[in-house]
């Protein structure tokens, strides 16, 4: 904490140890579980290790010692973002000069609104930032996703190349400029309702008749809508899979031979996050808070207890693959090999948790945590795509 959140007093980053630390081993947010299972490992009471941490997420006016002191300080939970970007990115390997963002919006029953970014991977994914606000409040959200953005400002390097996804839902053309303007690149999906017309033509014709279903892809320089005010000129990538309901239309600011379609599949990864935020992992759903500001202080210990997805992608990523060599040609394991991405067993968000618990039991040192991440998906028709390529796991159940 201290490393990679140097701003942070000796105090925020202490207890932030202590919460994201007591998340991991009791899986549960409460503050009595986690309290609890921080007594016993520390040897304290059960009612002053509760009352620290409750202490640490508090307003610094309603701290203990407020009213006695002016030190007691309000964690400012916006200020850690981009140094936790930059945490999750010095933990790729060296080479890696790419990253895929997703963001998206969820809801905690009538009380909160959750609007967050998230670092995808190998089925998984972290919080690097996040805006909670009542789930009843009126108003736009256009001004927590401007913020949300400014604060992660400068956090990549120069070179990597930032795919920025987000559904139907999220597609707005400020959206859309405001990623270009961070040097990162747009991954949006929109509606098949709206209309398009190649760059150079005159006519717009309806998005719905850009791909067929089970026909092949398309990609091309387009000028997207009808509507002058929310024309934008950008690539549209098309693809309309057997199965599906609608169609992939995306729109980004990469050349159409520079992206793939295929890559907006791992949006899907955020759902994951999602899981493991509530019933799958940190169970975020039965807290008892009430106030956004204290609920996003909680989410940063929560992220930081993510970071054991690290874990579990090292482990994955170093876990050999089953060797077929020695089994009989007629195999079934043989006749079914490439037929379909390997499935998951297990989440590497699980695999981590349960390696760090494990690793705090034997007394050791936290394992590995390099984030290896996995090639990115291809459509079929992509030129340099091959059938026999190895293709990403698919999520565990």
């Amino acid at each position: 904490m201290s490393t990679h959140l140097p701003h942070l007093s000796r105090p925020q980053a202490w207890g932030l140890a202590l919460w994201s630390m007591g998340i991991v081993l009791a899986q549960r947010v409460g503050l009595l579980l986690v309290a609890t299972v921080l007594a016993a490992l520390l040897d304290r009471s059960v009612t002053a290790t509760r009352a620290r941490l409750r202490d640490w997420h508090l307003d610094g006016q309603d701290k203990q010692g407020a009213k006695h002191s002016s030190k007691r300080r309000t964690l400012e939970v916006r200020s850690c973002f981009a140094p936790l970007l930059r945490w999750v990115i010095r933990l790729y390997p060296a080479g890696s000069h790419q990253l895929a963002l997703a963001m998206d919006a969820s809801t905690l029953g009538q009380r909160f609104t959750v609007l967050s970014i998230h670092v995808v991977i190998r089925g998984c994914a972290i919080p690097i930032a996040w805006k909670i606000v009542r789930a009843t409040a009126k108003g736009v959200w256009r001004p927590h996703w401007d913020e949300l953005f400014t604060d992660l400002t400068g956090s990549t390097p120069d070179g990597w190349k930032v795919i920025v996804l987000a559904d139907r839902g999220l597609y707005a053309t400020w959206l859309y400029t405001i990623i270009v303007g961070m040097g990162w690149h747009p991954y949006l999906r929109i509606n098949r309702q709206g209309k398009y017309r190649p760059v150079g033509a005159t006519a717009f014709q309806g998005l719905s008749t850009v791909v067929v279903k089970g026909g092949s892809g398309w990609k091309g320089r387009v000028v997207c809508f009808a509507t002058p005010q929310l024309q934008v000129t950008c690539t549209l990538l098309a693809r309309w899979e057997p199965g599906y309901t609608d169609p992939w239309l995306v729109l980004t600011d990469l050349a159409p031979e520079e992206a793939d379609v295929a890559w907006y599949g791992l949006r899907a990864w955020i759902e994951c996050s999602y899981k493991d935020m509530r019933r799958g992992g940190w169970h975020w759903e039965q807290t008892k808070m009430t106030d956004p500001a204290r609920a996003e202080r909680l989410w940063l210990a929560m992220a930081m207890a993510t970071l054991v997805v690290s874990v579990g992608v090292h482990d994955e990523a170093m876990t050999p693959h089953p060797a077929l060599d020695n089994l009989p040609p007629t195999h079934i394991a043989r006749r079914r090999k490439g037929t379909e991405p390997p499935r998951r067993q297990i989440s590497c968000f699980q695999r981590g948790r349960l390696l760090v618990i494990a690793a705090f039991a034997q007394g050791r040192s936290l394992p590995p945590m390099p984030l290896i991440p996995e090639p990115w998906p291809e459509s079929l028709d992509t030129p340099n795509a091959h059938a026999d390529a190895p293709l990403p796991y698919q999520k565990a159940a």
